[in-house]
């Protein structure tokens, strides 16, 4: 990845490209749950965006290796596909972005209030 593509974020956007054709293969319900993780994992994103490109690619395969055996989409991702994807991104309760962002506005507030 070169530095224009960092920084206009053409790379992921290709990377999603290539992510959204390979759902298109999926069964109907696997489709709706892979809108449904995505929704769930931007919560959890860093500013770019570039921390879930991973966890997204390994979520996809999963998904894809699960429908070519057969399996129902409930077997593999449960009922809480909400808790799935805050586990993914690390822990229950897991932050996102605006938390930590919250907190640093905070802190800086409090280091000039004197607290």
């Amino acid at each position: 990845m070169n530095l224009w593509e960092k920084i206009t974020g053409s790379d992921m956007t290709k990377e999603l490209k290539a992510f959204e054709a390979r759902a298109k293969k999926l069964p109907a319900d696997y489709q709706a749950a892979w809108d449904e993780i995505k929704a769930n994992l931007w919560l959890h994103s860093d500013f770019t965006g570039r921390n879930l490109m991973p966890i997204l690619d390994g979520v996809l395969g999963l998904l894809e290796e699960t429908a070519a055996d057969g399996q129902i989409v409930q077997e593999v991702l449960g009922d809480d596909i909400k808790g799935f994807c805050s586990a993914l991104a690390g822990e229950e309760g897991a932050k996102s972005y605006r938390d930590k962002w919250r907190e640093q506005l905070n802190h800086t507030i409090a280091k000039k209030l004197g607290k």
